[in-house]
């Protein structure tokens, strides 16, 4: 038997590394490092290299291009938590003339601004962004594809936009409050605007030949906050812990909690969605949360599993071929799947409310039958007794009342409705009535019981 605490056992440790060796040899790339948390620490790391005196480990630092935008996300949301502003502001509230039209401050986190995926030409990603020196330069002429908030689109130009108003609201440059807010505090030293040694070099392999080119490092200039960092496996794997759990000096934990709400109305028929600055993807096992990254001569992969406690990072430096993103949630599924979470001990509730107790129990809507559970923190979770439907947990109020935590029911108020002599008559959640029998006579059930009441169809 294993703890979260223990090293990983040889077996998985030894799938990990054949892993990565696969990887890095199958996808050709110059180098490939990656790292594996679990349990509040750093439980194994690898690297394999092709390249003479260039090391590949969890200090080496490579661009992680898109991960930058979660970082940009926290500095938003630590904005919304000061009361600066509102998710639900328009961004010209903010930042007059940005040319983001009516886009609101949470549809850029979201990427449903319906903006353009890309700054107008040249290549923003291989140039200097000298090049682009005014918002204007970066949303060119028609920067809005599609409505605002009808669809997801990923947009590089929107993060542009949020690293942008970062800097009007706090008055320092994106960089500087980044460094401020968010690095310092989760002692991440080795994340940076720019290389910092050990660093790897960018390369691009030649498709059909074994042969590597150079790729340019720009500085990206106003585009830094879509994808400007450089980071580390072990670095990235602190910042995947504070999207966790959260840390009150950054964000707390429900802000946390709330990047990784789905937030756009993505189309995906695997349910793979996007929160506030957090990819979402969903595989037959587990939900993973993170964020895949790319720049020419790198490509980046950070995953959690907020279920398993494990989080992945995987760097290579090759501008195409090996998928970092696949190879980190790989890894992540070898130790989830090799080494199961071990789960807490089942503790009793430090206290117990009659009253609370008292509801717990089988419930009606109409036929549908559902159980009512007690939780932690005079919460409640309503589930459909055996068979599927709409569920939720339930958040406690101070008025006496619940506010529902999960998809159908998020944000619906459940409320105990009593008659004169205090006893229950029934629950209301959103006006769907349960009772304690099906469609039960003696409580107030929107259109009554048919007075002739239950009956056989015999002939």
């Amino acid at each position: 038997m294993t703890s979260p605490s223990e090293e990983l056992l040889p077996t998985t440790r030894r799938s990990l590394l054949h892993s990565l060796a696969t990887a890095q040899q199958e996808g050709r790339a110059p180098s490939l490092a990656a790292a594996v948390r679990r349990g509040g620490r750093i439980v194994w790391s690898g690297g394999r290299t092709g390249l003479e005196g260039q090391a590949a480990d969890a200090d080496t630092q490579y661009r992680i291009g898109s991960i930058t935008k979660t970082f940009t996300a926290v500095l938003v949301l630590r904005l919304r938590d000061e009361g600066l502003i509102d998710l639900g502001d328009q961004l010209e509230k903010h930042l007059p003339g940005s040319g983001a039209g009516g886009a609101t401050i949470f549809q850029l986190l979201g990427h449903s601004a319906g903006l353009s995926a890309e700054a107008p030409a040249p290549w923003w990603e291989r140039t200097p962004g000298t090049l682009r020196p005014k918002l204007a330069d970066v949303l060119g002429e028609q920067p809005q594809l599609y409505p605002a908030g009808h669809r997801f689109h990923y947009s590089n130009p929107g993060y542009t936009l949020l690293g942008s108003l970062v800097e009007a609201v706090r008055g320092v440059s994106w960089e500087e409050a980044l460094r401020r807010e968010i690095l310092e505090p989760l002692g991440m030293d080795r994340t940076t605007y720019g290389p910092v040694a050990p660093y790897a070099e960018g390369w691009a392999v030649h498709p059909w030949a074994d042969v590597v080119v150079s790729e340019p490092a720009e500085d990206l200039g106003l585009m830094a906050p879509a994808g400007q960092l450089w980071s580390t496996a072990a670095d990235l794997l602190r910042f995947a812990a504070f999207l966790v759990e959260g840390d009150d000096r950054v964000l707390s934990a429900a802000s946390v909690r709330e990047m990784r709400t789905p937030a756009s109305p993505v189309a995906d028929p695997r349910g793979n969605g996007y929160g506030l600055g957090l990819q979402i993807v969903k595989t037959e096992s587990r939900v993973l949360f993170g964020h895949a990254g790319s720049l020419p001569g790198f490509v980046a992969g950070l995953w959690f599993s907020v279920d398993d406690d494990v989080a992945v990072v995987a760097l290579a430096n090759a501008t195409s071929g090996l998928p970092a993103a696949t190879v980190a949630a790989e890894l992540l599924t070898i130790v989830a799947d090799a080494e199961p979470r071990i789960p807490e001990p089942w503790r009793p509730l430090p206290e117990a409310d009659a009253e609370l107790v008292a509801l717990t129990g089988i419930w009606h809507w109409g036929t549908h039958t559902f159980t009512l559970k007690l939780t932690e923190g005079r919460g409640l979770e309503l589930r459909p007794l055996g068979s599927k439907g709409r569920g939720a947990f339930f958040m406690a109020r101070p008025d006496g009342t619940w506010t529902g935590l999960d998809d159908y029911y998020a944000g619906e108020i459940l409320r105990v409705v009593r008659r004169e002599d205090g006893s229950v008559d029934h629950l209301d959640l959103g006006s769907f009535a349960f009772t304690r029998e099906p469609y039960d006579a003696d409580a107030d059930v929107p259109g009554g019981l048919d007075p002739a009441g239950w009956r056989g169809m015999g002939g």
